[in-house]
């Protein structure tokens, strides 16, 4: 039973957190009741008012497409692949920098650069660096011999995936340096002294101590990244437009909604999607929360 004080700060904890919950319910909760809405329904974007309800024959609509089923394997893949790159490469520069080395807030500000620059200027600096014809890669390929003509790294469907997820990797990598990085440094350090002192090899105690110490933070940046990538939108739409070589389902979802004006399978789309990303947040946090009552337990 909780004691008359307890109750009196948890009610007071409910009075300071009431408007942003009212906020969050203004900005959020109400936009997606009426996507939720608009997806049982044969509305069109043109004329939203006149509609019918008609069940889930959007979401039927929607699973029925193979371009849909496209679009999921593709954010499946590119998730999958930035999201593993990016940890690996996270982990790795942030040790770096966590050491002393010299120039180290130098370069720990130069490896903001791709992380702070908009994503759609990101998007088209590589676009013109990749172009067959004049871009400065394809010129170094040439140059070196590698290849006698460029590469059509864009314009081939088959690379464009591909493409996709090494900007991601460029742009996002600097967001998992920082996550870590900010892990690392709340680490004690007396475990790490005394592993020294003990001679253990540096492997052998980023293996044993390192890696279970920063476990929670990694999850986070990896829960983070996850749930970013799979609700990516820009980077391949600014990319690729609507190529189904490299549309997400955030893409997919767009291209019924706007292109054809559907606003009830769009909705669904929507729907689903958030549906989704919503199933994976729950298994990722889970699977942390296992993770670390089991660690608790040994």
């Amino acid at each position: 039973m909780r004691t008359k004080l307890e109750r009196r700060e948890h009610f007071s904890g409910l009075l300071f957190v009431a408007p942003l919950i009212a906020v969050l319910i203004l900005v959020a909760g109400w936009p997606l009741a009426r996507t939720l809405y608009f997806s049982f329904t044969d509305a069109y974007l043109d004329d939203s008012a006149n509609h019918v309800l008609i069940g889930f024959r959007n979401f039927v609509d929607v699973a029925g497409d193979p371009v849909w089923w496209r679009a999921v394997r593709n954010t499946a893949i590119f998730t999958a692949i930035s999201v593993a790159i990016e940890t690996v490469l996270g982990l790795a520069i942030a040790l770096l920098l966590h050491g002393a080395i010299p120039g180290r807030g130098l370069v720990r500000a130069a490896i903001l650069v791709p992380w702070a620059m908009p994503v759609v200027v990101s998007t088209k600096i590589w676009e013109w660096m990749l172009n067959d014809q004049f871009g400065v890669v394809n010129r170094a390929i040439v140059g070196l011999g590698l290849a006698d003509h460029g590469v059509a790294w864009v314009a081939n469907g088959s690379l464009l995936l591909g493409v996709v997820i090494f900007i991601d990797v460029w742009m996002t990598t600097p967001f998992m340096v920082l996550l870590i990085l900010a892990g690392l440094q709340i680490l004690p350090e007396e475990i790490f002294e005394a592993a020294e002192v003990d001679g253990i090899p540096w492997w052998k105690r980023l293996w044993s101590i390192t890696l279970p110490l920063l476990a929670p933070t990694i999850g986070v940046a990896v829960l983070f990244r996850v749930l970013d990538a799979l609700r990516m939108f820009d980077l391949a739409y600014v990319l690729a437009g609507a190529n189904v070589n490299a549309m997400t389902m955030s893409i997919y979802a767009r291209d019924r909604l706007i292109n054809n004006q559907e606003l009830g399978v769009g909705s669904a789309a929507s729907t689903m999607v958030f549906l989704l990303i919503a199933l994976v947040a729950i298994f990722i946090v889970g699977a942390m929360r296992l993770d670390r009552s089991g660690a608790a337990e040994r």
